[in-house]
């Protein structure tokens, strides 16, 4: 099993709209084998492209295993991150079946593959306003904790904290939400602010929108906070005394 069949509770096609856009985004950070015509030839590489449903795709696989189980037999393959592979098959307007065969099998048409380029240049937004945190809204709650946690979890080691809270619209009640990154390195922010960003297009969107923000701010009661503290390392018990040894 690989982290992609871990995410197909169910098959990728039969999944919900949030499950299937958490697929993608774990395909887009996965590097995945991609069969080509002929070995590399230096930095080039020609994708071999399949008739498959009337359009034309290419394969991959997150394993080489896999994609030589597929053929029955080692082919020609590039290693790529799935982001990249989407980026060159929507300039050729081409599609992407992924593990055929297996848990996670996605046959990703064009289009998929244009939303996935778009929602993976998804750039944060800089907003210097003065705002007034709330408790975050119970709906955005329950859409996001789960797969931002997973996220984040990512992230362990590089941030100290994270907490998700509401800006208060004229009513008092939540108009939009903000992610709070707290002990960030300066000179990492902007790929962490990128990469929270890739992960929050790929989930429901939420009334106003979540923004990411360094800022040091202190979470209202009732924040969304994400426990980053490392897992406690597993301890072997130790090993019971033989019996005596008689002589």
């Amino acid at each position: 099993m690989t982290a992609l069949d871990d995410l197909a509770i169910v098959p990728f096609h039969d999944a919900d709209a949030p499950q299937r856009a958490r697929m993608l985004s774990r395909l887009a950070d996965t590097e995945v084998a991609v069969a080509l015509m002929r070995e590399p030839l230096r930095d080039q590489v020609e994708l071999k492209l399949f008739d498959l449903d009337g359009a034309r795709m290419a394969i991959a696989c997150d394993g080489e295993d896999r994609l030589a189980d597929f053929f029955g037999q080692a082919v020609a393959y590039a290693a790529m991150p799935g982001r990249v592979l989407a980026a060159l098959l929507q300039a050729d307007g081409a599609g992407l079946l992924v593990n055929p065969g297996h848990p996670s099998q996605m046959m990703l048409d064009a289009a998929t593959l244009d939303w996935l380029t778009g929602a993976l240049e998804s750039a944060p937004q800089e907003d210097e306003a003065r705002l007034r945190l709330v408790t975050p809204d119970a709906g955005t709650v329950n859409a996001l904790a789960m797969p931002l946690g997973d996220r984040l979890a990512d992230m362990r080691g590089l941030i100290a904290g994270a907490a998700l809270v509401g800006i208060a619209g004229d009513d008092g009640q939540p108009a939009s939400h903000l992610l709070l990154i707290s002990g960030a390195p300066a000179d990492r922010q902007a790929a962490i602010a990128k990469a929270l960003s890739e992960a929050l297009a790929f989930l429901p969107p939420q009334p106003g929108g979540v923004d990411i923000s360094f800022a040091e701010a202190v979470a209202p009661i009732g924040a969304l906070i994400f426990d980053l503290t490392p897992p406690e390392p597993v301890v072997a018990p130790p090993r019971p005394k033989g019996p005596p040894i008689l002589r």
